[in-house]
């Protein structure tokens, strides 16, 4: 009996070695990308160590204040502050409590969450995130102020878009560093905005003036997103009221 031929299998090469390119091959091959790696990891280096520069400043000047009180003055003083802190807290929950009650539409802001709300007779309608403006001593002194984040209740002035103009005020200019050009900007809030009384602006990112700046917000207002804002918008008018606890 004759056996045919015998077929062999087809040599099977072994498959490449796949090999990690090591630290120096890659910052040879992306070198651009490091360095704006290493830019921004300098950059929030910096202002790590400037807070707790200023942190430290801060309780040294409080440590200093208190040794040079007497055992009484710093009971006091710890009392008087304590005070302070309840009636904040109570008058935040009663606003609070206000906001639920309120019949009419109106708008909520969280400040610690982030987050504003459009409300009816408590009803949700709509959560939106924001950024809040940090504090910060703004003007030349004497004529400095102190913006804080914004408390307690606000009322609509105005409704701007895209086409309207905003008188930027002239310590933006000078705290951004840029040149103080022009007052009157169109669109400088964005496509959509909200003015309060006092001085508050709810806004969205512009694309010109001196707020085009994703990382910068206007200290004492409130940046929302300009969908957010267009959505909301028909339904607000002025003298709506705007809630921030």
């Amino acid at each position: 009996m004759n056996e045919g031929p015998v077929i062999e299998p087809p040599a099977v090469s072994p498959a490449p070695e796949r090999r990690r390119p090591g630290w120096a091959e890659f910052r040879r091959g992306y070198r651009g990308l490091v360095a704006v790696a290493a830019v921004v990891v300098l950059v929030l280096l910096a202002a790590d160590i400037w807070i707790v520069m200023r942190r430290l400043r801060y309780h040294r000047e409080i440590a200093r204040l208190r040794a040079s009180m007497t055992d009484l003055e710093r009971q006091r003083t710890d009392q008087l502050i304590a005070q302070e802190q309840n009636k904040l807290r109570l008058a935040l929950e009663l606003l609070r409590k206000q906001a639920q009650l309120e019949r009419a539409l109106h708008l909520t802001v969280t400040v610690d969450s982030g987050t504003m709300q459009l409300e009816r007779e408590g009803a949700l309608l709509r959560t939106m995130p924001v950024q809040i403006g940090p504090e910060r001593t703004v003007g030349v002194a004497p004529d400095s102020v102190r913006l804080a984040a914004p408390r307690g209740l606000r009322t609509i002035v105005a409704i701007l878009g895209e086409n309207d103009t905003w008188q930027v005020p002239a310590w933006v200019y000078a705290e951004r560093g840029l040149a103080d050009s022009s007052r009157a900007v169109r669109g400088a809030l964005g496509p959509a905005a909200i003015l309060l009384d006092g001085g508050t602006v709810i806004y969205s990112m512009p694309t010109a003036g001196p707020l085009n700046d994703s990382s910068y917000v206007l200290p004492g207002s409130v940046r929302a997103r300009a969908e957010d804002l267009r959505a909301v918008l028909p339904n607000l008018s002025a003298g709506v009221r705007v809630y921030f606890y």
